[in-house]
């Protein structure tokens, strides 16, 4: 990169001094060492693939700027070197960053463990190991707030442990005896003792991270194409100025009218009227979406971004906003509680929590207004829930088959009864007791992003084909979202590596792949991915990193308008791809079959370059966001009204509920479920 640049700077500094007519002696110098400063590499680089009897473009670039050169033409050859160079040297920075994020995301599992005796009980005998030395078998402590070192299952204890990272929940998951947990996960408030049944090497962050490696280092079929044809231009090129310089020597010419006509055919047929016209159509494409909220890390990838023919996307962060939010607000009958009653009652309770649930309850009773009661002798349960004593009732909110689990009477099971509902409904249910009696029960859920569905119908007339959905959370949880965003297709319960294998198998059907997520889990997908879009606002490195784009200002909706932009960039490369060969083709003809002074050779060279640079320039125009295929497509009619017309949250989710009888739930459920085993 530093190379690049300092022959940019030497470029920058001996052009105009050039054109002013300035003496030689004061630029000459300057072309010089932009020849060694943006040269040096590629060539060294082009004679060592010579030695393997490969031959580089890179080197044909550094040989036709030295024939430039050689007869006079030192601005063309210092051009030539210098966005060789550049175009490397963000090559090299793009592929370091890469490797870098890959070994960052070792440091999500800590670097110690608190191990344990033989038998697995603490105290004297836990000592500070590496994470290294752990063998499978080993018991290690794990306090609360510490993330687990290593794949196990839990032995002792209980705990909310968030593991959106690995497998993309939006809520921390209980674990108690017999639950499986991976390295990296952060635990709650709860202690666990685990026992160890993967060593460092095989944990799921490992296997993730050697994912991302291997995928990261596939080639497109597209690049191994691209490979094949610069060998063989560079045979070409080279053999058909040997031939020129050659055969008038042969056949009578003098040294001083064989050469100069080499090196016109050198001159006219170098790429660069053709690496301009790939390069200003995307680079403009990369700027202005980037002034709207999308960075795309290379000309490559804003080249192919608009050649997905299939879009998969992840929910939690991406298809939804990826924190949880109260949706239903139900009382039970003989409560004597209204809605906000009971959501104040509930509030009080969750208020000293920490927990993303207690949060909720708490945001939303503030958004309604409600004045939220203080609570006292407060205490939390892992996987039970909160208890506290609220305006002199002991009032608890937590899950409802725990808390109901000592429970009888006609209360229970209409509190069971509604819970089940709700969660029938993809709802996470929260049962609300005051002193021991059920009086109510909340549903609480991750709410789509607003402009889901019609970025979904807009991904579907791109591609030709609705999106698909993979997600770690729930099948329960993940249908009635995919449902409402209009997504039929709906794979859940997926780790890491079974999204991976979703790719590979919509890839091995023929289909190029854009995928959109936004977690650590998502990045070995994003890597096996033609094309992988990271939703930067929940600010998971790996998946920044990973990622061939991101979305900064976290609008789903800016997707399908990068790819109408990619795709009017492609036509425009091709446009400018038909107008530079037409002009190397017509130099190239009059220079092998007639006799073409350089100074029109350079003339119609540098011509073609400025024509292509400009007609690439056109998507700099702040229009261009908008127009394209799939700029506006034709949304499907929904039974849902448009987001920005709905009720507040808790109206939203009871949309439609109350409507439902238990067998129309049953029959969605079994829909639902022969969706997600297809």
């Amino acid at each position: 990169m530093r190379w690049a640049a300092a022959a940019l700077l030497l470029f920058l500094a001996a052009l105009p001094v050039h054109l002013l007519g300035g003496p030689v002696w004061l630029w000459g110098p300057l072309y010089a060492l932009t020849y060694v400063c943006g040269g040096w590499d590629s060539g060294w680089e082009g004679l060592k693939a010579l030695r393997a009897r490969t031959l580089d473009v890179d080197l044909l670039m550094v040989v036709a700027a030295l024939g430039a050169a050689a007869i006079g033409q030192v601005l063309d050859g210092a051009l030539l070197i210098v966005i060789f160079a550049a175009s490397g040297a963000l090559e090299a920075v793009a592929t370091a960053r890469t490797a870098d994020s890959v070994r960052g995301l070792l440091d999500l599992a800590p670097a110690t463990a608190t191990r344990l005796g033989p038998d697995g009980t603490p105290g004297t005998t836990e000592e500070t190991v590496p994470v290294a030395d752990l063998a499978v078998g080993d018991t290690v402590l794990v306090r609360p707030g510490e993330r687990l070192p290593a794949d196990g299952l839990v032995c002792e204890g209980a705990s909310d442990v968030d593991q959106a990272t690995i497998t993309g929940e939006p809520l921390p998951a209980a674990k108690e005896p017999g639950d499986e947990v991976f390295a990296g996960t952060l635990n709650g408030t709860g202690a666990l003792r685990v026992r160890v049944t993967r060593d460092a090497s095989s944990s799921l962050v490992a296997r993730i991270v050697r994912m991302v490696e291997e995928a990261s280092e596939t080639k497109a079929p597209t690049q191994l194409f691209i490979e094949k044809v610069e060998q063989r231009y560079s045979v070409g090129m080279v053999a058909a100025t040997v031939l020129l310089f050659a055969v008038p020597l042969l056949l009578g010419a003098t040294l001083d009218e064989a050469l100069p006509r080499a090196m016109t055919f050198m001159i006219v047929a170098s790429p660069c009227a053709v690496v301009l016209a790939t390069m200003p159509p995307l680079l403009s494409a990369m700027a202005n979406a980037g002034r709207h909220g999308v960075l795309v890390k290379s000309a490559v990838v804003m080249e192919r971004l608009g050649r997905p023919d299939a879009v998969a996307l992840d929910k939690t962060g991406t298809l939804t906003e990826g924190t949880p939010r109260v949706t239903d607000v139900v009382p039970l009958p003989g409560a004597e509680l209204d809605e906000d009653g009971l959501l104040a009652l509930a509030a009080g309770a969750e208020r000293p929590s920490e927990h993303p649930l207690g949060r909720a309850v708490v945001d939303a009773a503030r958004r309604r207004g409600l004045a939220v009661p203080d609570a006292e002798d407060f205490g939390s349960a892992p996987g039970t829930g909160v208890r506290a004593t609220v305006g002199g009732r002991r009032i608890a909110a937590g899950s409802p088959a725990r808390l109901l689990r000592e429970q009888a009477g006609q209360g229970t099971a209409r509190a069971s009864l509604e819970a089940e509902k709700l969660e029938r409904r993809g709802r996470t249910a929260v049962l609300v007791t005051r002193d021991g009696e059920p009086v109510g029960v909340l549903g609480l859920a991750d709410r789509l992003r607003a402009d889901a569905a019609r970025t979904v119908a807009e991904l579907a007339a791109l591609t030709g084909r609705p999106p698909v959905l993979l997600t770690g959370d729930n099948p329960r949880a993940a249908a009635p979202l995919a449902r409402e965003a209009g997504i039929a297709d709906v794979r859940a319960g997926l780790l890491p590596q079974d999204k991976v294998a979703a790719v590979r198998e919509m890839t091995g059907a023929g289909h190029e792949v854009l995928l959109v997520g936004d977690g650590v889990n998502d990045a070995p997908a994003l890597a096996a991915a033609h094309t992988g879009v990271a939703m930067g606002g929940v600010g998971a490195d790996l998946a920044l990193e990973t990622a061939d784009a991101v979305v900064v200002r976290d609008e789903l909706a800016a997707v399908p308008r990068a790819m109408a932009l990619s795709r009017r960039a492609r036509r425009l490369v091709t446009q400018n791809l038909v107008i530079a060969g037409a002009f190397i083709v017509a130099l190239v003809a009059w220079d092998v079959l007639g006799h073409l002074p350089l100074p029109l050779g350079v003339a119609g060279h540098e011509g073609s370059t400025v024509l292509v640079g400009l007609n690439g320039l056109r998507l700099l125009r702040e229009r261009a966001w908008g127009e394209g295929p799939g700029a506006e497509p034709e949304v499907p009619s929904s039974p849902l009204p448009p987001p920005a017309q709905r009720a507040p949250d808790e109206a939203e989710a009871r949309d439609g509920a109350d409507a439902r009888d238990g067998a129309e739930v049953e029959a969605e459920d079994d829909a639902v479920a022969r969706n997600v085993r297809r």
